[in-house]
Formats: C-alpha cells, structure tokens, sequence
C-alpha cells in the first residue's frame, strides 16, 4: 500500500513542492522520508510541472536557490525564470539591489563568454543582448525552435592615447613584471568582474583605472585607499564588505573620469593594449591572448 501511495506521489505532477513532501510524511511514515526527500526537492517539483505546462523546452538546468521565492531556468541558450509552482513564467532581468549585480548578465555570461563579446561596453547593447535572449525565450517556451545563433557584437577597431594620464588614478596588480594591459572598470559592473577574474588567471601586468558608471565612486575609494589595493580590488569584485580605509588623496580617480568623459568612455570595461589598440566590453581569456600577441610597436 505504501509503494502504491509513493508511486501516485511520484507521478503526479505537483505544483506546490512544500505540499507534496508534508504528503509524504504522512503517508509514507518516516522510514520513507530518506528517499522521498530525494525525489521531491523543489527542482525536481519545477521540473515536474513544465514538462506539463511547456513540454517542447528542454530544461538543461535549475536553480531555486539562488534568489528567493524564484526558480532559475536553463533552457539550451535561453534563460528565465519561474515561480515555485511553475505557474507563472518570468522572462527579464533580475537585479540584486543590495550588491548591485545583474545577476540574469552574470548567469548568460557564464552560460556563453562568447555571446556577450563586446556586448558590455554600453547599457543600451547589454539591454539589447537581454531582450533578444529573452524573445528567443518566448519562442522556445512556445513551442518554436530557437532562431539561429546571432554573431558577437563587434568592437569598432580604434586607438586611445593614455599620455594624458599620470600614474594617479592607477591601481596595479598581477605579474609586475608581465606585458601590460590598460582596463577602465566599475567595480559594479559584471562584466568587469568577469574580465578581473580571466585577468587574474593571465600573466599580465593589469594597470585598472576605475571610473564611476554605475554609482560606485564610494566603493572607488575605499579600494583606492586601501593599504593592499591588489586585494582590495578582487574583494570589491567578490562583493566581500571593505574596510573604512583612512581618507587619501583621489584626484587620481577624478582624472579617470575626466579622460573617460573626453574620450567618450560611456560603459565598462573598456581595456586598452599597450600600443593603444581599444577593446569595448568583455573577451574571453583565449581572445586577449591572442590579441595581446598582436602588439604593434
């Protein structure tokens, strides 16, 4: 009788996770508890319910414990979200206002470094690359094949010249003695973090200038005037709090921002090679290689 009960539980599909492990409980009795909680754990309950309701999309990955009262949905290269009971399905971009992270942007960049090539260099195009995610969403959970894979956004090739720059406003770290690559960051900016962290696994000399884009010239300072500015800036990124640091001297900070402004710097990260040559937005690790091989003298 209790195989029967357990099966029934098993194979229907239950919209309310919460509801179906109390069932359990009561019908199965404890000694059961080890395995049902096995089967019926809130990913498994999501997934349940859209095979029903979207039986077309193929769910590649779920996360319900990322952000409350939300489940993360991967579907191929489409990304949204639903409610517990999968009943109501979310197709947007979800901030942590607390952190100040994108955290859809974070999540599509890891899924795929390489769709979002050049993508982060302006609000506007990384809002584009997010609707578009989202329509071929739409078409996925409506039963339509995805469209065709859309090319990287290309960089538009330009020189920037940083003599206009004194050693101010600098903050370096990696290999002292590796080839040097220029990078105007936000310490808020996700695609900044992402680059820092494929910066840091490089043997490179990283000269970063941040400028305030997204509101971050506080967290500026503090990294700015910390006694290990390499850690704190790692720290920053990782959304790990920092110290008060005593007050310090940031005109050097108010001299980035007024190269950015001059020179038309809108969006970050922007990161410059040694010979000037100018990437907009976030590469990924084999592509910088292979760029910074390209130094012209």
């Amino acid at each position: 009788m209790f195989a029967t009960k357990l099966e029934r539980l098993c194979h229907t599909v239950v919209l309310d996770p919460f509801y179906l492990l109390a069932a359990a409980f009561a019908s199965l009795g404890v000694g059961a508890v080890c395995y049902a909680a096995d089967i019926l754990t809130p990913e498994n309950a999501v997934r349940s319910a859209l095979k029903t309701r979207l039986p077309r999309t193929a769910v590649s990955a779920i996360d319900c414990k990322k952000v409350r009262g939300l489940c993360e949905i991967t579907a191929g290269a489409n990304l949204f979200y639903v409610d517990p009971a999968a009943r109501y399905l979310i197709i947007g971009r979800v901030y942590d206002m607390q952190t100040r992270q994108d955290l859809t942007a974070a999540r599509l960049l890891e899924m795929n470094p390489d769709m979002l090539v050049g993508a982060a260099a302006s609000a506007n195009a990384a809002a584009n690359i997010t609707g578009q995610d989202a329509q071929r969403a739409i078409a996925t959970t409506a039963g339509n094949k995805a469209g065709p894979a859309r090319s990287p956004v290309a960089a538009t090739p330009r020189k920037l010249s940083l003599d206009g720059l004194g050693t101010e406003g600098a903050i370096v770290w990696g290999n002292p003695q590796g080839q040097s690559v220029t990078v105007f960051t936000d310490f808020r900016c996700g695609y900044c973090r992402a680059l820092s962290n494929v910066l840091r696994a490089m043997n490179v000399k990283v000269i970063e200038r941040p400028i305030s884009v997204l509101g971050s010239r506080d967290l500026a300072d503090r990294v700015y005037c910390a006694k290990d500015r390499e850690r704190a800036v790692h720290a920053a990124y990782a959304g790990e709090p920092l110290a008060q640091a005593a007050n310090c001297d940031t005109a050097g900070l108010d001299a980035n921002e007024a190269f950015a402004r001059s020179h038309g710097l809108n969006g970050t990260p922007v990161i410059v090679r040694s010979d000037g040559a100018v990437l907009e937005g976030y590469r990924p690790r084999e592509f910088l290689e292979q760029w910074l091989k390209e130094v012209r003298s």
